[in-house]
């Protein structure tokens, strides 16, 4: 098994039945989320800040060398410097159309079975199914109208580090979603699932591989009946940080008409959660 540190392995007894399935298939969700959370990230810093794709490659790993230090972040900053044979920048040739294999859509479609609100996961789904509607929004986007894109009139450093914040909150508010899903299914289903040993597991060898995934595993030692890591002592401490960039992130987006749903659903998650 893959370890950490080149000490503890990453593998353990997960529950009966189909549990172990059902957390790697949760485990997919996640994934979904976070590279949607990713893609948003980039469309933004692209399309509103205009910067180049070496500065996004340099953006991302110093990002990478912070709490938001994962896999996934790590092989973003390579992508933005592939070139092709020809010397052209890799990513600027791919066409942005996405396909998916199923395990999003299954975990969104548990989530409805369990009364649960996993908006980031299904809307990192349906993401996908837009993109896939590529000649409809080719279209579109020759017919209906949207604001005007000047310039920004904003500090480009500042707004960088508050698109730095709202990734980490909304990475933070999807995992407490697809954690929460794991609670309502073990109760359903009686796994008696341990969230601390999931987590430990997913810290190496696995796409959603991540630092502050150690945070996930000492907050269920102190408690392993959470009901949402949201209301823990560290989490809920970067929510009260970080939400106002979040806040700010999705405002800017929405006045220049930068489609992001998933930060969109974080904010409109985080809001309804807080609001008694």
């Amino acid at each position: 098994a893959a370890k950490i540190n080149d000490q503890e392995s990453c593998v353990d007894y997960v529950g009966p039945d189909g549990a172990g399935h059902y957390v790697k298939m949760v485990h997919n969700g996640i994934e979904y989320s976070d590279m949607q959370l990713i893609s948003e990230t980039y469309f933004l810093l692209k399309n509103m800040l205009l910067m180049s794709n070496e500065e996004l490659a340099n953006t991302f790993e110093n990002w990478n060398e912070g709490e938001l230090n994962s896999y996934l972040i790590s092989i973003t900053k390579e992508i933005f410097k592939k070139k092709d044979s020809s010397g052209k920048y890799l990513i600027d040739l791919i066409l942005d159309h996405a396909d998916n294999k199923g395990t999003g859509k299954w975990t969104s479609k548990s989530a409805l079975d369990l009364d649960e609100p996993l908006s980031l996961i299904t809307e990192s789904v349906f993401s996908r199914y837009l993109s896939a509607l590529k000649e409809q929004r080719v279209y579109a986007s020759k017919v209906l109208s949207g604001p005007e894109i000047n310039k920004l009139s904003i500090n480009k450093k500042d707004f960088i580090e508050k698109i730095r914040k709202a990734l980490y909150l909304g990475k933070i508010i999807s995992y407490a979603q697809g954690f929460s899903q794991l609670k309502a299914a073990s109760k359903k289903y009686k796994w008696n699932l341990s969230y601390g040993k999931i987590a430990k597991i997913f810290r190496a060898g696995c796409i959603i591989r991540a630092k502050f995934l150690q945070k996930i595993t000492d907050a269920y030692a102190e408690k392993n009946d959470i009901n949402n890591l949201l209301l823990t002592p560290y989490f809920k401490n970067i929510a009260n940080e970080y939400q106002n960039a979040l806040r700010s992130v999705v405002s800017y987006a929405v006045i220049y008409g930068m489609p992001i749903p998933t930060f969109s659903a974080a904010i409109a998650y985080y809001d309804s959660y807080r609001t008694a």
